[in-house]
């Protein structure tokens, strides 16, 4: 008998985990199809922000968003705006808008929520003279814009040229401080 000690062979470190992909979610087929029915007719002036399963988000030039609400208006099922919604962006010296699109007339697109999204200049004493400020009013295409663009008017202090009716809707008429959902707005007395 050996009194050597036999040392046990080395064992070999396991193999490193790879990390996993991030794989992106697949594009739903549905969505894709009337998205890419808008984007390529206005490839230059849309953004895809996302495109999901029932919600999809397009990112436009204000200077087009006439012309491609009325695209969709005239060529998707989308009939309506189900709401309009303003966001402040004072560090980048712009508000949002987002119109919310819906179908009531086609049971496949009921599901659907289309996000048409566009930005203005954001000025530091809204008025309605100032041309920056401004956006077209989608009102003549999705009647149901008339108050949500109201809204946005009196909260943020974009004016909707060509809307039929920009007075205030929750404010009184004689507001004479900043747009009270604008990031720099101070509750006089808190």
């Amino acid at each position: 008998m050996s009194t050597a000690e036999t040392k046990p062979p080395k064992a070999t470190p396991p193999p490193k985990a790879t990390p996993p992909e991030n794989k992106e979610p697949p594009v739903p087929a549905f969505e894709k199809s009337y998205i890419d029915q808008i984007t390529n007719h206005f490839s230059d002036d849309i953004e895809i922000e996302y495109i999901k399963e029932n919600r999809t988000k397009l990112n436009v030039k204000k200077e087009k968003i006439i012309d491609i609400a009325k695209f969709i208006k005239d060529n998707t099922p989308f009939d309506h705006a189900e709401s309009v919604t303003g966001v402040d962006f004072p560090e980048e010296k712009e508000i949002g808008v987002t119109y919310h699109l819906g179908s009531y007339t086609d049971d496949t697109y009921s599901k659907q929520v289309l996000a048409l999204a566009t930005r203005v200049p954001r000025e530091e004493s809204p008025n309605p003279g100032n041309d920056s400020t401004k956006l077209p009013s989608l009102r003549d295409m999705f009647y149901s814009v008339e108050f949500h663009e109201r809204e946005v008017f009196e909260m943020l202090g974009v004016y909707f040229e060509g809307h039929p009716d920009n007075r205030r809707l929750l404010l009184p008429e004689d507001w004479a401080d900043l747009p009270p959902l604008r990031k720099d707005f101070k509750n006089k007395g808190r």
